[in-house]
């Protein structure tokens, strides 16, 4: 396989995975167990996790101790930094006490007093420490919320996000259309560059506003993302499914796969590494898909 391209998935704890009983052997009952396991079969995952939730230093730790010398972890930044709501339960006990009793059921960024969000930058940053001292922390990937036109606000939002993440790999995937559109397609590329942010390659349904084109393109010599969502247009914007996983069911196919294997190809040759990262994590489409891509590069470089 094409040595500085790492194939993985978005998560290996989704609950649909372990149900299915596909992936994991029947010995893997533990998360220690599971993510052993994991890490045998790819060598990088993404934590969405961190995405709902602030991560621990405690569990950065375990992670790293879990999984081998190389391993790669991704991990996705907290929901309130990317522009997103929140409910006041994702915070730590301690900033829920000190927002008081007033606190709004739905918090976004702009909500929180300086010196708390402050702390929760703080909190992240220490949350990532123990994976980037045993050299495992990949990107921090920031997904933007769909309603981050591109406009000057949201430009100086993100360019804040890359300020406070100053010292880490920062990749930026949007997810509405403004950023690519027309003249501004280059305009954004040229500014992702600025900033140092890794672009993110999207594969998602496309026709809908919270979808961005394909875009084949590195930003960061050290490294590019792409990021596969799947094609089920029936469940992108489908209100009330049971889980997230759902709006992801999407099973790719060997040809697919194989189309895309040229621009992973030339990614390779632009940046010192390529990220696949298969976001169908319904089930173990994920997993499935990435093992066959891992193919179909291998043999692509026989």
């Amino acid at each position: 396989m094409t040595p500085n391209v790492l194939v993985g998935t978005a998560s290996w704890t989704d609950p649909t995975l372990i149900a299915c009983g596909r992936f994991y052997p029947p010995s893997c009952r533990t998360a220690e167990q599971r993510l052993r396991f994991y890490a045998q079969q790819f060598p990088l995952v993404e934590v969405d996790s961190s995405y709902y939730g602030m991560p621990t230093p405690q569990n950065a730790r375990l992670w790293a101790e879990r999984t081998p010398e190389h391993f790669t972890f991704n991990v996705k930044a907290f929901r309130l930094f990317t522009g997103h709501q929140a409910q006041p339960a994702a915070l730590h006990r301690d900033i829920q006490q000190a927002l008081g009793p007033d606190v709004p059921r739905t918090l976004y960024y702009a909500d929180l007093p300086q010196e708390i969000r402050d702390e929760l930058w703080r909190r992240f940053i220490e949350a990532l420490a123990p994976l980037k001292a045993a050299g495992k922390l990949g990107a921090v990937h920031f997904q933007f919320a769909p309603w981050l036109l591109r406009n000057r606000a949201s430009m100086a939002h993100v360019e804040h996000c890359a300020e406070k993440m100053a010292g880490h790999l920062v990749a930026a995937e949007f997810r509405h259309g403004t950023w690519f559109h027309g003249e501004q397609l280059e305009e954004t590329l040229a500014w992702e560059r600025s900033l140092g942010l890794v672009h993110t390659v999207v594969d998602s349904p496309q026709g809908f506003a919270n979808c961005v084109p394909c875009v084949w393109d590195v930003t960061n010599p050290q490294l590019a993302i792409v990021r596969l969502h799947g094609r089920n247009k029936e469940t992108w914007n489908k209100k009330g499914l049971a889980a997230s996983s759902a709006r992801f069911d999407y099973q790719y196919s060997q040809e697919e796969l194989a189309a895309m294997l040229p621009e992973v190809e030339h990614l390779a040759t632009q940046a010192r590494a390529v990220h696949v990262v298969f976001n169908t994590n319904h089930e173990d489409q994920g997993q499935a898909g990435a093992r066959m891509m891992r193919e179909l590069l291998s043999v692509n470089r026989r």
